[in-house]
């Protein structure tokens, strides 16, 4: 899967860059979780005009498209489902967390947990929209690859959501 690889890497560079510079990663990890949708928007729109990554096959929605790569079957455009979900919904959870509560803006990696929490969660739900790569199909009873690499994801999150929090209230009593 292209983004989660894609992923480590960011986040190799993200540990590497803050550890030459001498800065909190947590922080400046939040920083880019706060903007990381704007790019998925992105890609999933070029995902959806090159014809790639499409839904499956339905005859229940009247929004259905027919991709010349799919066969020219009706397919839910599952491209622009999750570029609304990855891209604009996360996108204001995140900023509006961000900018609206200066509480967990204290919260160093808060932010970045909740991207991984809520990126996961929805990619999970939408890749059943979404046609399993070809090469890949479902590799467990019902779910791709895609839904299993999410739940990692969504668990460290939420690990990292917890240590965050943990860390914030050590060092608000001072200890």
């Amino acid at each position: 899967m292209s983004f989660h690889g894609g992923l480590l890497g960011v986040i190799l560079a993200l540990v590497l860059f803050c550890w030459k510079k001498k800065i909190n990663l947590l922080e400046v990890g939040d920083m880019v979780a706060c903007v990381a949708p704007i790019g998925l928007f992105l890609g999933r729109l070029a995902n959806f005009i090159n014809g790639e990554l499409f839904g499956r096959v339905t005859q229940n929605v009247p929004w259905a498209i027919r991709f010349p790569a799919g066969g020219f079957l009706p397919r839910h455009p599952s491209q622009l489902y999750e570029a609304v979900m990855e891209g604009i919904v996360l996108f204001c959870l995140l900023n509006s967390i961000w900018w609206f509560s200066k509480q967990a803006r204290k919260i160093k990696g808060l932010t970045s947990g909740l991207f991984f929490i809520f990126y996961g969660t929805f990619r999970f739900g939408l890749e059943y929209f979404r046609e399993p790569d070809a090469h890949l199909g479902f590799v467990y009873k019902n779910f791709t690859t895609g839904q299993l690499l999410c739940v990692p994801m969504i668990i460290f999150g939420a690990l990292l959501v917890l240590y965050s929090i943990v860390i914030f209230l050590r060092q608000k009593k001072g200890v």
